[in-house]
């Protein structure tokens, strides 16, 4: 059976198309034997595991090639296959376990098993760790959907698993795939600290601003590369995380998909705004305890996200909530956001990843790390800010003044 998973690995490592290679490749630790790389629907997970595939196996043959070379040996006959990637929906796993799968992969000297789908495997967090205890030289990365109990909320892998966040294009991924050049990325500190000098070293290669725009509607979702159409891509993406990611998973009522329809449609009409919960729950007539859990529902399968203030948290009722990203908010809203509306949420789809973010009681709009107090604005002031603005019209940083778009260069 290895070989016709083989085979079927073979052809979609041939055919995956990643357009520009993802920073997080470089920060997994490929030493850890249990690999989560959690990431919403279609920001290229499946790809990614394919490169990620693809590169081990290339650098395996350059070793194996450079051994036999250095102690003459003769190329063995049948070479090892180091990886393989599997799809869980195979019907292979309806007579057959992952445990079974594992355990001839291993016998034929593979160390790395790619796994996709995982979700739809009965049983996957105890397979996985059945495979862990008896496989000692065994590697495995599966994708994850963002509502995925992993890490502390699973008891079989919690303790084992290395859990890592894939998210859509940074306006930095999209920049290098729209001009074919390479540009580094840059912490938040850096940004604060030096961003005159960075964008304007950035800006003497292209014209940020001339990309901009088409990146806050489009630019997120590698699916822009294919001819398909893209908003009914991303309307089918959308559809998938509300009856996949929080009804199946979730397990959920079907009969309740309609009422968390109306409530991201809720969402969409009104983000980014503050929510009255109560009036939310009335128009979907839910309580307001049951309104509350579909709200999270819908920030865990990364269609929204809310913005608390310090030391507050779910269950308590968030200050703002906000569209997942850019896309998102102009594809599907009810209607036209102001620049305003569109900058904010860009501001809080750049940061909130690898940065925590607050509202604040201050006349700043958001806190970052706890320290970091941020305004956005549309157009540049006559004068200084006294603290931190990101300026979605600023092509070059001064003072306090930050190019919105530069904070897209943090991954």
């Amino acid at each position: 059976m290895l070989d016709a998973f083989f085979k079927i690995h073979d052809f979609l490592v041939e055919h995956s198309f990643m357009p520009i290679r993802r920073q997080l490749m470089d920060e997994v630790d490929w030493n850890d034997r249990l690999i989560a790389i959690k990431g919403g629907r279609g920001v290229g997970k499946t790809d990614f595991l394919l490169t990620c595939a693809k590169e081990i196996e290339q650098e395996w043959e350059r070793s194996l090639v450079a051994d036999i070379d250095a102690k003459r040996k003769r190329k063995p006959s049948k070479p090892i296959r180091p990886c393989l990637y599997v799809s869980m929906n195979d019907f292979y796993f309806a007579e057959h376990t992952l445990v079974e799968l594992a355990g001839q992969f291993v016998k034929a000297g593979g160390e790395y098993l790619f796994l996709d789908q995982l979700f739809k495997y009965p049983n996957w967090s105890k397979e996985l760790r059945r495979c862990y205890t008896k496989y000692k030289k065994l590697h495995i990365v599966f994708c994850a959907t963002p509502v995925m109990p992993l890490d502390d909320d699973n008891h079989d892998i919690g303790e084992i698993i290395k859990t890592y966040n894939l998210r859509g294009f940074s306006f930095r991924e999209y920049l290098c795939i729209q001009t074919k050049r390479h540009f580094r990325s840059y912490t938040l500190e850096e940004i604060i600290q030096h961003h005159a000098s960075i964008s304007r070293e950035i800006c003497e290669q292209v014209k940020p601003l001339d990309f901009f725009e088409a990146y806050l509607h489009h630019g997120y979702y590698p699916s822009y590369l294919e001819s398909k159409s893209f908003e009914v891509e991303l309307l089918k993406t959308m559809n998938t995380q509300l009856e996949v990611d929080v009804l199946m998973i979730k397990q959920i009522d079907v009969a309740c998909l309609n009422k968390l329809r109306k409530l991201l449609y809720i969402m969409m009409r009104e983000a980014p705004c503050a929510l009255n919960v109560s009036s939310i729950a009335e128009e979907i007539k839910l309580s307001r305890a049951t309104t509350m859990n579909y709200i999270k529902y819908l920030k865990d399968s990364r269609l929204i996200n809310l913005l608390y203030l310090e030391n507050k948290n779910f269950p308590m009722k968030p200050s703002k909530v906000f569209m997942q990203n850019t896309n998102l908010a102009q594809m599907l809203a009810t209607r036209e956001l102001t620049k305003q509306e569109l900058y904010e949420t860009c501001f809080y789809a750049c940061v909130h990843g690898s940065h925590k973010l607050n509202a604040t009681e201050r006349s700043a709009m958001f806190i970052v790390d706890g320290k970091y107090y941020f305004d956005v604005r549309e157009t540049t002031p006559q004068r200084d800010t006294i603290r931190p603005t990101a300026i979605g019209t600023l092509e070059t940083g001064r003072g306090n003044m930050i190019p919105l778009w530069l904070l897209g260069f943090l991954y």
